[in-house]
């Protein structure tokens, strides 16, 4: 359809241009007709896209269905019997390693809570932050978060009014109030 209307567009400048150099008044015209049978074309498309993006998608409601009746399953032979996995209390807890932060890589780090008084601080503040495109955190440039992530810099009092919040892995806010006062 865009094709269509393109191809009748040009044609409308060429009859112009043709009525502009012969100073035939019938170019124009016809020029001006082509101009308006591509506009009631643009028109007529836009209004059959609305209409079949408008119009419910009708999808066949699937049947309930029966409950199914338990069927009993066959335990292998690679899975020990309940009775043969031992006391739960004899099993040792995971060691934790305390280096670990609370996000992964590929979560997002918490919020860093700020109090009031240092929000007031840092809204005054033009020290240098670094956000990641598509991720709702403010980060130090430190942040180990970051990992090699490509990052973007901003100043923190933007970053605020922007909506980004502080990572609580880097805390910036703590960091960068410290270092002010």
């Amino acid at each position: 359809m865009l094709y269509i209307v393109l191809v009748l567009v040009l044609a409308a400048l060429g009859l112009l241009v043709t009525a502009l150099m012969t100073a035939s008044s019938l170019w124009a015209w016809v020029s001006i007709g082509l101009s308006v049978l591509a506009g009631l074309l643009l028109v007529a498309d836009w209004l059959r896209r609305r209409r079949r993006s408008a119009a419910p998608a009708v999808t066949a409601e699937p049947e309930p269905e029966a409950p199914a009746e338990p069927v009993a399953e066959e335990q292998t032979a690679l899975i020990p019997a309940s009775g043969d996995l031992g006391d739960p209390a004899d099993t040792p807890e995971p060691a934790v390693d305390s280096t670990e932060t609370e996000t992964t890589a590929d979560s997002e780090p918490g919020v860093e809570e700020t109090p009031e008084e240092d929000v007031a601080v840092l809204a005054d503040l033009e020290d240098e932050v670094v956000v990641v495109d598509e991720h709702p955190r403010y980060h130090l440039r430190t942040c180990t978060w970051l990992g090699t992530r490509e990052t973007i810099p901003i100043g923190v009092g933007e970053a605020r009014q922007l909506g980004f919040t502080p990572c609580a892995v880097c805390r910036p806010d703590a960091t960068l109030v410290a270092a002010h006062r």
